[in-house]
């Protein structure tokens, strides 16, 4: 159930990311904050975060048992590791962010990936 949880909320960071990318005027809540609308940098930071989202996914369904495309255990048992110190370093990053927004809304988001992922990597 937490490689599923994990996945609908990537699904949701990816339609965010979209968003950004698409010139919606929600930057407040990424990358610092700074821009309403991402300039053309950080919308490719967005695209690129995307494309992360997707391989974070298909490591954790992978690890989750749920898909089996990657024919390295110990690759998934390593990378979900990794995955989880990603989220606890981003519950610091958004933590101290600039943007209240931002730092009210991405820090929990790292703290619930985050616990999902070291519930899977103890599984």
């Amino acid at each position: 159930m937490s490689a599923i949880i994990f996945c609908v909320l990537m699904w949701a960071l990816v339609v965010f990311q979209a968003a950004l990318i698409a010139g919606a005027p929600i930057g407040q809540f990424a990358w610092g904050g700074q821009d309403r609308i991402l300039p053309i940098g950080k919308r490719i930071g967005s695209a690129t975060s995307i494309a992360l989202y997707v391989v974070f996914a298909l490591v954790v369904l992978q690890d989750g048992q749920l898909i089996a495309i990657i024919p390295w255990p110990e690759f998934t048992d390593i990378a979900i590791w990794v995955l989880a110190a990603y989220f606890i370093i981003g519950i610091i990053m958004n933590g101290i962010s600039r943007s209240l927004p931002e730092r009210w809304t991405m820090a929990p988001l790292c703290t619930v990936l985050a616990a999902l992922t070291v519930l899977l990597a103890l599984d």
